[in-house]
C-alpha cells in the first residue's frame, strides 16, 4: 500500500528516507502565493519573500502513481531549472524533498538529487516537512514552496522528522529530526 500502516500513531507514522518507512501519511492544508512582477511587487510596498528563478515539470509514463528508482526524470526536471534559473550545483542551499515516505519515491529523489547535483549533492541539505504535516497531494507543491520561501527568510532548514534509522539507499543530508539553522540564498523544491 500507499499509506503508512502507522496511522494510529500520527508523531511517528511518516519518516521520509527511514529504512523503517512504510507509506505516506495523509494531510490538510492549503498555501497562497502571490507572484507578481517584481517591479509591480517594489511599487507597491510588497514585502518580497522570494523569486521563483525557475519552474519544470515532467511526467514519465512508467506507471500511474510509481516511479522507476533511477531517478532520471526527475534529474532532467532538476537541470532544467538550474539551467532556467542560469545556476550551477554548487549555487543551491536547499532542496525541499517530495519525501513522501515511500521507499519508491525517496529513492527516486535521492537518485535524481545525486544525478543532476553530482559531488555536490552530498554537500546541500535536503529534507521534508511531509514528515510533519502529512501528504496533502495538490496542495503539496504549494505548501513546500512556502516552506521553501520561510527557509530563505528564517536562514533555517526545517527537518525530516522521524528520520531514525536512515535506509542505506538514501545516503544524503536529510536534517533528521531536528532543523538547523544554515543560510539559503537558493533553495530547490521538489514537490
Amino acid at each position: 500500500g500507499v499509506t503508512s500502516s502507522r496511522n494510529d500513531d500520527p508523531e511517528h507514522s511518516c519518516r521520509p528516507f527511514d529504512r523503517d518507512r512504510d507509506g505516506f501519511v495523509l494531510g490538510e492544508g492549503a498555501a497562497v502565493l502571490v507572484l507578481e512582477e517584481l517591479r509591480h511587487a517594489i511599487r507597491r510596498g510588497a514585502t518580497v519573500l522570494c523569486e521563483v528563478a525557475g519552474y519544470a515539470t515532467l511526467s514519465s509514463a512508467h506507471h500511474m502513481t510509481g516511479l522507476t528508482t533511477d531517478g532520471r526524470v526527475l534529474a532532467v526536471a532538476i537541470t532544467q531549472v538550474l539551467n532556467q534559473a542560469h545556476l550551477g550545483p554548487t549555487e543551491i542551499d536547499y532542496i525541499s524533498a517530495s519525501g513522501t515516505g515511500t521507499p519508491q519515491n525517496d529513492r527516486h529523489e535521492t537518485n535524481a538529487v545525486k544525478l543532476a547535483l553530482g559531488q555536490c549533492a552530498y554537500s546541500v541539505p535536503m529534507s521534508s516537512i511531509k514528515s510533519m504535516v502529512g501528504h496533502s497531494l495538490g496542495a503539496s507543491g504549494a505548501i513546500e514552496l512556502v516552506a521553501s520561501a520561510l527557509a530563505i527568510e528564517r536562514r533555517g532548514v526545517p527537518p525530516t522528522a522521524n528520520l531514525t534509522a536512515p535506509d542505506p539507499e538514501c545516503d544524503l543530508d536529510y536534517v533528521p529530526d531536528t532543523a538547523r539553522e544554515h543560510r539559503v540564498d537558493v533553495a530547490l523544491s521538489l514537490a
